[in-house]
Order: C-alpha cells, then sequence, then structure tokens
C-alpha cells in the first residue's frame, strides 16, 4: 500500500507536467486517488491512483499497442522509485484503452479455456506486459482443471494455459 497517496499525486502531478510540456504534447490529465471500482466490474486490477489522459495528442500514446502511455507511466514508476509490487497501485489509462484491454484479455481467456478443456492441450498467448500477464494468471489462479505459467524472456514474455494435471508428450525413441 502506497503510504501517503496525496503527496505521491502530487508528485505524479509534477512529473507529468513536465513530460507534457518538455515531449510538446497537447494532453489533459486526471489524478484519482482511490478511484471507484471500474464499471467493468473486474475485481482483479483496482489501483490506489489512476490518472487518465485525454486530448487531441491521445492518439500518439495508443499507438503501438498503447507504447507511449506504457513508456509515460514507466517513467513515473521509476522516478517515484517504485518497488514493482506497488506498480499496479498506479495505472494510467487514456480514452478507456486499459478497460478495453482488460476486456480484450478477459474474452481471450475464456476462448483459451475452451480450446484448452476441449483439447486437453496447452494454449499459449501472445507476448505481453507484465500487468497483462498478471491478469491472466489472476483470472486462473482459483480454476479447479487450468493451471498458467509464464515463459519467455523479457518483452517476448508470454502466459500459457495448461490443463491442471497437464504431462507434456514423451519424445519418441530413437
Amino acid at each position: 500500500m502506497l503510504q501517503d497517496k496525496v503527496a505521491v499525486a502530487k508528485k505524479i502531478d509534477a512529473l507529468l507536467r513536465n513530460i507534457i510540456a518538455s515531449g510538446g504534447f497537447r494532453l489533459k490529465y486526471r489524478i484519482t486517488v482511490n478511484p471507484a471500482s471500474a464499471a467493468s466490474g473486474s475485481d482483479l486490477e483496482q489501483p490506489e491512483i489512476l490518472v487518465e489522459l485525454a486530448g487531441p495528442d491521445s492518439g500518439l500514446l495508443l499507438e503501438r499497442g498503447a507504447e507511449a502511455l506504457r513508456a509515460i507511466e514507466t517513467v513515473v514508476h521509476e522516478s517515484l522509485r517504485l518497488s514493482s509490487e506497488d506498480h499496479d497501485k498506479i495505472s494510467f489509462d487514456c480514452q478507456g484503452y486499459r478497460a478495453a484491454r482488460q476486456q480484450e484479455l478477459r474474452l481471450a481467456a475464456e476462448v483459451a479455456a475452451e480450446k484448452v478443456l476441449k483439447a486437453g492441450v496447452p494454449f499459449s498467448f501472445a507476448p505481453m506486459s507484465s500487468r497483462e500477464r498478471r491478469l491472466i494468471h489472476l483470472a486462473f489462479r482459483d480454476h479447479e482443471l487450468l493451471t498458467t505459467q509464464s515463459e519467455g524472456e523479457g518483452g517476448r514474455r508470454y502466459v500459457v494455459l495448461y490443463p491442471r494435471n497437464y504431462k507434456p508428450p514423451k519424445p519418441p525413441r530413437r
């Protein structure tokens, strides 16, 4: 839990003012401490501080899978010297991108679960951020028949969904 959320929010405000001015972005933002639960009903990710950006340059933040939005979030996390456990406590969004992406991940998880249960073989998701991988892991944490595992390195890490008691086939003998 973040100690003094109001002080953290003020630091975020100062950092964003500097980033937006230095980058020449046409953006505004709203920082909410202890935001109400999102309308999506997701209990998987509830930040303590939500930063919502909007404006004529919103499209720039959302290009290439919201790469610039994630970069700003990373700069803020690093500037605040947050431990990795606290990264999920501060969330950045732009034009509802995060909520839409969470819904997309939930639907992908449902489809993957159906495939794995029907075929009995693992399903590999595409590479995704640590936050998105965490959402997939949380979606299946209490599932009786399925389990997850992250694999890969760096930016190519992905989640594999397995039947709970899956045993990989033995390679043929030579």
